[in-house]
């Protein structure tokens, strides 16, 4: 795969894919602190590699953390959210004894619920009116 300024070309594709992405823990408990979210960091771009996207950005709260990914088509962002919630859940709660204990039976990190936008290029209004304004063949 190659790169042209901020677009990626594959076989058959040009493609320039960000998704924002948000995860809170279970019932928005403060647990993370900067230790955690710096190894969080490290993981989920792990994730990121093995799944041929990129981490561009990573920052967190104590019960929450954005990333911004970029990714090509081939990427099903709810595969990658599952692989990056479950795989930072399981590193972190094994690395980190206070993670391990932080919720009753310390089972779960993280809350059940994501949210994830896409973001980057043209707004929105700005596509559609672009669309509109295409010009259809004669009849």
């Amino acid at each position: 795969m190659g790169t042209t300024g901020d677009f990626r070309t594959g076989r058959h594709v040009v493609h320039t894919m960000h998704a924002h992405l948000v995860f809170v823990t279970k019932y928005r408990h403060p647990v993370f602190t900067d230790t955690h979210l710096r190894r969080m960091e490290e993981v989920m771009g792990q994730v990121c590699n093995d799944f041929e996207t990129e981490l561009e950005e990573f920052n967190g709260g104590p019960n929450h953390v954005h990333l911004l990914v970029r990714f090509p088509p081939k990427v099903a962002v709810s595969k990658l959210v599952n692989s990056l919630k479950g795989v930072s859940s399981r590193m972190l709660r094994k690395e980190f004894e206070d993670l391990r204990f932080a919720y009753w039976r310390g089972v779960r990190l993280w809350s059940g619920s994501y949210f994830a936008g896409s973001v980057g290029g043209a707004p929105i209004s700005v596509v559609r009116q672009y669309i509109e304004q295409q010009q259809r063949p004669p009849v």
